[in-house]
């Protein structure tokens, strides 16, 4: 209450007659990008505003105190402004009384980006734009302030910067850029209560430490407080109280996320973040029969498991242990049926010993949660690829292999560990598919105590794992099965197709960014390459088995670099469009400019910009001196593109530019083949 308090008396001051009069301390300009322009274009003002030192102006957002800056426009026929942009503001708190009193300001200086529409049946000769600007103004007291501002645009048929083109766009720069929506999510912590309702935001970005600055809202306040909660490398997690005004909770918030804030240069996003539902629902009294249902359930959503596509191919590779299985001892059937299930059982605890986990820190607890991890999929990836080459008959797996030992029984004959292991890859496989029954089940475990969820867990175990151990416990019934023979080869080999399936359905689903299932897909071809080169002069050759598996070491560890140099952190370059006029427009700027002419089948292309463009070091220089990025795809076929290519004797692509923020100065080309080194060091050049 004391903070509204204070920003309501500071607000009260602010209106007060003798202060409505003062004259003001920020000295207003108004800006175009321009002095002359088309017909039809978009140009840029910017309202500037000059503040003297100890004063401050507000964001859109003023916080717990303060009005935002407005503008009023006057303009002619034709002609129509857009919304303020705003830059990023300072975070300010006030600990000079007994409580904090957050703002979001701008000192010393700030220009207000706002676009200009010119219609295209507009005139030729000069029009007058007005603004007619209303703001806040700080320091030891609040004023209320006005100025009015104006300035000349010439319509012709020619586009002319203006001297403050430059500064505008430098402005422009700070105006944050929308978040990938895959990159942020926000979710309740708990219920709300009296004091608000603390709301758990994340955004996957390396420019830690970061902050949440909201936009205003009638219906709710967002406290400018803001708790870091502990997170992974590359993930910011962090902890907002949110006050509702109304009956309902919102189910979004809208504002920016803002890395090193305290930094000259803060690296920040805007987002509209939709909230889920708290993890911790309150949990009604469960029946017994209301228990056994779900326990029903869950044992039949096991059950059906077993005829999902997820698990399928698995199925598939059973019926083929059971032919093996067919000529061996009963006994030795049974014991081997009773450990796959122990394995589809130890499985599902660990699950429910994960969900519990997550339900217990306050997270989102859902079937399927580890598999959703980019690096889960692409592990996965990997086993069933190399099952599927497996089965294939490019190598063995032998057990005496530690890492893929078990798999071998996955097409041969199945020992203990192997019986073992099929359950475990049984139970992975059918993380992402959710049967009719088991939704059901699940749904209402998440919001029960922790001996609940596990024991509906178990029940789907139970039922995932119930056809083979009866078939096991039963092995007289697999008389009716085919005899061995040779089709079992034959047999063995299909049964690597739907397993291949599965890798690529997996790759697929692994692929966050453009361009990821290509890099995964040629990874997995030096893979099965270093796996051939395995079979073929390791396991079946005569001589020189030391060099041969050597050299498949060679090619596993290269390809396992280039996989992890491929995925780079979500932080790329901000690309845009290339155009002669866009390099020329940079440079009139006073911005160097970094020009990739590229193509998505150009394989040195994508290796450039994996190796030397798209990585952290360019990122930063780029930053550091200003440069503009601009990228001409040659994917299809572009007059222009292919003109400037012969301009440099290239009859295609890859070809680097860079240029000075010197127009006078030719640029610069860089090699087919680019290191970080050359990169860094033409950059430095431009500057």
């Amino acid at each position: 209450c004391a903070s509204f308090l204070t920003a309501f008396v500071l607000l009260l001051l602010a209106w007060l007659p003798g202060a409505a009069l003062a004259e003001p301390k920020t000295q207003t300009q108004l800006l175009l990008s321009a002095d002359s322009a088309r017909p039809g274009e978009t140009i840029w003002a910017g309202l500037q505003m000059d503040i003297p030192v100890s004063w401050h102006v507000y964001w859109r957002n003023g916080g717990d105190a303060g009005e935002p800056t407005r503008l009023a426009w006057t303009l002619p026929d034709g002609v129509t402004a857009g919304d303020i942009q705003w830059p990023v503001p300072l975070k300010e708190v006030d600990k000079s009384s007994d409580f904090s009193l957050i703002t979001y300001v701008y000192k010393n200086q700030v220009i207000l980006p706002v676009p200009i529409m010119l219609s295209k049946d507009l005139p030729p000769g000069p029009i007058t734009v007005k603004a007619a600007a209303h703001w806040m103004e700080c320091s030891d007291i609040c004023v209320m302030a006005d100025a009015d501002s104006s300035a000349t645009l010439t319509i012709s048929g020619e586009d002319k910067p203006s001297a403050s083109a430059a500064l505008i766009e430098q402005w422009r720069h700070k105006v944050p850029q929308p978040a990938a929506p895959e990159s942020v999510s926000a979710s309740w912590e708990t219920e709300g209560g009296t004091n608000g309702r603390p709301v758990i935001i994340s955004w996957r970005t390396t420019a830690a430490p970061a902050d949440f600055y909201p936009y205003a809202n009638t219906n709710f306040d967002v406290a400018g407080d803001t708790q870091k909660l502990p997170s992974d490398p590359g993930l910011v997690r962090l902890r907002k109280i949110v006050k509702t005004n109304d009956v309902h909770w919102p189910d979004h918030l809208a504002g920016i996320l803002v890395g090193q804030p305290d930094s000259s240069q803060p690296v920040a996003v805007e987002a509209d973040i939709p909230i889920t539902a708290p993890v911790l629902a309150a949990a009604t009294p469960v029946s017994s029969g209301s228990l056994v249902t779900m326990l029903i359930f869950a044992f039949l959503g096991g059950l059906i498991l077993n005829v999902m596509p997820c698990v399928l191919p698995i199925i598939a590779l059973k019926i083929l242990g059971f032919v093996n299985q067919s000529s061996e001892e009963p006994g030795r059937v049974r014991a081997l049926g009773l450990i796959y299930g122990a394995g589809v059982i130890v499985s599902f605890l660990v699950l429910a010993a994960l969900a519990i986990g997550v339900q217990k820190a306050g997270g989102v607890a859902n079937w399927g949660d580890v598999f959703r991890h980019p690096e889960v999929q692409i592990g996965l990836t990997i086993l069933m690829t190399l099952i599927a080459l497996n089965l294939f008959g490019l190598f063995e797996i032998t057990l005496g292999s530690r890492t893929l030992g078990a798999a071998s029984t996955l097409a041969s004959r199945q020992g203990a560990s192997g019986a073992f292991f099929n359950g475990v890859l049984a139970t992975v496989l059918a993380t992402p598919c959710t049967a009719p029954f088991l939704s059901v089940a699940l749904a209402f475990a998440f919001t029960q105590p922790p001996s609940v969820i596990l024991l509906v867990f178990l029940a789907a175990g139970f039922g995932l794992a119930f056809p083979f151990v009866l078939l096991c416990l039963q092995p007289k019934w697999l008389k009716f099965l085919p005899k061995p023979g040779a089709w079992m080869e034959n047999f063995k080999v299909a049964m690597g197709f739907p397993m291949l399936a599965t890798a690529v359905w997996l790759m697929w689903l692994s692929a966050t960014r453009e361009g990821d299932v290509l890099w995964l897909g040629l990874f997995l071809v030096v893979l099965a390459l270093a796996a051939w080169v395995w079979g073929r002069f390791v396991q079946r050759g005569s001589s020189h088995k030391g060099l041969a598996a050597g050299i498949c070491l060679v090619i596993a560890a290269a390809d396992f670099g280039l996989l992890l140099q491929s995925r780079p952190d979500s932080n790329a370059i901000a690309w845009k469009p290339w155009s002669p006029e866009a390099v020329a427009d940079a440079q009139l700027a006073g911005h160097p400019v970094l020009v990739d002419f590229t193509a998505k089948s150009c394989l040195t292309c994508q290796i450039n910009k994996r190796s030397s463009l798209e990585i952290p070091s360019t990122r930063a220089k780029l930053t550091q001196i200003g440069a503009v990025a601009l990228e001409a795809d040659f994917t299809r076929q572009d007059p222009a593109i292919a003109r400037e290519l012969a301009q440099f004797h290239r009859g295609g692509v890859p070809l680097v530019l860079v240029y000075s923020k010197d127009p006078a100065r030719p640029p610069e080309e860089l090699p087919v083949l680019l290191t970080p080194s050359v990169v860094s060091r033409a950059l430095d050049q431009a500057r």
